[in-house]
């Protein structure tokens, strides 16, 4: 009986042990989750406290887009035309009757054509057309004759409108004019063989430009603080001081690294949200043709694709005027590559090879896809592989650069 107490203590503590390893690993993933959460929420409040950064992002979120797909115009809109008009014929009229709004803006009549070409020097026109003398004449007799349009062509997105869109007017009106000379007339026309061009356009039909230029300018938003953000949170440590006490914690270099771009990714998204439901809904009709769930996915992974070039910016900028001026460098060379602005097709061969190694350029793929085309994950998925590739690579690698200058 006196022995039998004795094993059972041994027993006991035997038990306390194997209890005591196995809760162990326990206790050790839950201070770890711990440690995380508290990081996590030391930087919401960090943010919290920062109202310069918080006003501009709502500017940036908000009226910066509306002015974007707003103010912004890839169309030909009320250009500045005179007229030099040496026949005053009721054809020329006619003619001169065809350039009207919304494209043309007629500001009257010019007495010669130096007087054209000295306004479009200072910049009071930009079309010049000059219809020669005996113009009708012409047209009657069978006669060939021409119209000379001076253009003005330092902007030369608007330049190229215009030529086509006068191409258009005067090649038309020949066409009209010399049926009626050999005399076919709107009913005889229809029942002439003929071949007739109709176009139709997907996923934005009426080719309205404030749908795109208003989902370009939130992609290319959500790219700048997605590498800015992170950056400056990492380099603010640094100027404060406080990334010494971070180190002599027993936190690990993930715990402090990985918060940070966790946090900026939920302030990411929520202005995202703000820019969808405040500004593309409801200011210029944008249509959410796919899923928003699947939106928000990705740009969840581009987010923290693009944050690995932040936590590399940290670790070379000293304060936060070096992290955004990196972060400018960075972000330039990725909106020219990303296709928003130029088409790929418009580049040489080796600026379109430098187009894969752009987060952006898978970024724009997939959110154009989801938003205005309804498309889904099966058909997404090279750019959302693409863009997980170099998110992994980037991430990976400013991780590797910020564990490296910890130790």
């Amino acid at each position: 009986m006196r022995g039998s107490p004795g094993k059972k203590r041994y027993f006991n503590r035997s038990l306390t042990a194997e209890n005591s390893d196995e809760i162990a690993p326990n206790r050790r993933t839950v201070l770890w989750l711990r440690r995380l959460r508290v990081m996590t929420v030391k930087e919401f409040l960090q943010f919290s406290r920062d109202w310069a950064l918080i006003l501009f992002m709502i500017y940036a979120f908000t009226l910066d887009i509306w002015l974007a797909g707003s103010g912004v115009k890839y169309e030909l809109v009320n250009a500045a035309t005179l007229v030099h008009d040496d026949d005053r014929s009721l054809e020329s009229r006619e003619l001169v009757s065809r350039f009207r709004p919304p494209s043309f803006d007629v500001r009257g009549q010019i007495r010669s054509t130096q007087e054209g070409i000295r306004r479009l020097d200072l910049s009071d026109a930009m079309i010049v057309v000059d219809i020669p003398p005996r113009f009708a004449e012409s047209l009657l007799s069978g006669m060939p004759t021409a119209v000379q349009v001076q253009l003005d062509g330092s902007n030369s997105v608007l330049g190229t409108f215009a030529g086509s869109y006068v191409t258009q007017i005067v090649s038309q009106f020949g066409l009209e004019t010399g049926l009626e000379r050999i005399g076919l007339d709107g009913d005889k026309l229809e029942n002439v063989p003929q071949v007739r061009e109709e176009h139709r356009v997907w996923f934005n039909p009426n080719q309205d430009d404030r749908w795109f230029m208003s989902i370009a300018e939130l992609l290319n938003i959500i790219t700048l603080f997605s590498i800015l953000l992170p950056a400056c949170a990492m380099v603010r440590e640094k100027e404060k001081g406080t990334i010494e006490q971070l180190l002599v914690t027993p936190v690990t270099p993930f715990q402090i690294m990985f918060p940070k771009v966790f946090s900026m990714a939920v302030v990411i998204l929520a202005g995202t949200t703000l820019s969808l439901f405040g500004v593309l809904k409801p200011c210029f009709g944008v249509p959410f043709n796919g899923s928003l769930y699947l939106y928000y996915v990705v740009t969840l992974l581009y987010v923290f694709a693009t944050a690995g070039l932040g936590l590399f910016i940290s670790t070379i900028a000293r304060n936060l005027g070096q992290a955004g001026m990196l972060a400018i460098m960075i972000y330039g060379p990725m909106i020219f590559l990303s296709g928003a602005w130029t088409p790929p097709e418009a580049m040489p061969s080796f600026m379109r090879m430098l187009m894969l190694i752009s987060p952006l350029h898978y970024y724009i793929d997939a959110s154009f896809g989801v938003l205005l085309k309804g498309a889904g994950l099966s058909l997404l998925r090279d750019s959302i592989l693409g863009m997980s590739a170099l998110g992994g690579i980037l991430f990976g690698l400013g991780m590797w650069r910020l564990r490296t200058q910890f130790q």
